[in-house]
């Protein structure tokens, strides 16, 4: 029996490299725009009120609550950016979408 976990993790061991080298490859017709890392962060957002706001009353937003005191980020404005670099007081935080 323990030899049949030796041959298995042998087995697991030698398919890694295999396995990682199907992942990088790209589908037929696949175009790449942007390199992996190159979308910009949010580093200094700028907020309205939630009656000022123009989003659809349906829309996602990502909300952050530090002592009380609450900011949302637009989910459609996420999607372009994936991560705002902000604080809350004394609080730096990133919210990551």
């Amino acid at each position: 029996m323990r030899n049949i976990g030796i041959y298995l993790l042998l087995l697991f061991v030698l398919m890694v490299p295999v396995i990682q080298a199907q992942s990088t490859e790209k589908p037929e017709g696949f175009e790449q725009i942007l390199t992996r890392g190159r979308i910009a962060a949010i580093t200094s957002p700028q907020f309205v009120t939630a009656d000022m706001a123009v989003i659809d009353d349906d829309s996602y937003v990502l909300g952050v609550v530090i002592d009380g005191q609450v900011k949302a980020y637009s989910l459609n404005l996420l999607n372009s950016h994936e991560v705002v670099n902000d604080r809350i007081g004394e609080t730096e935080f990133a919210a990551v979408w």
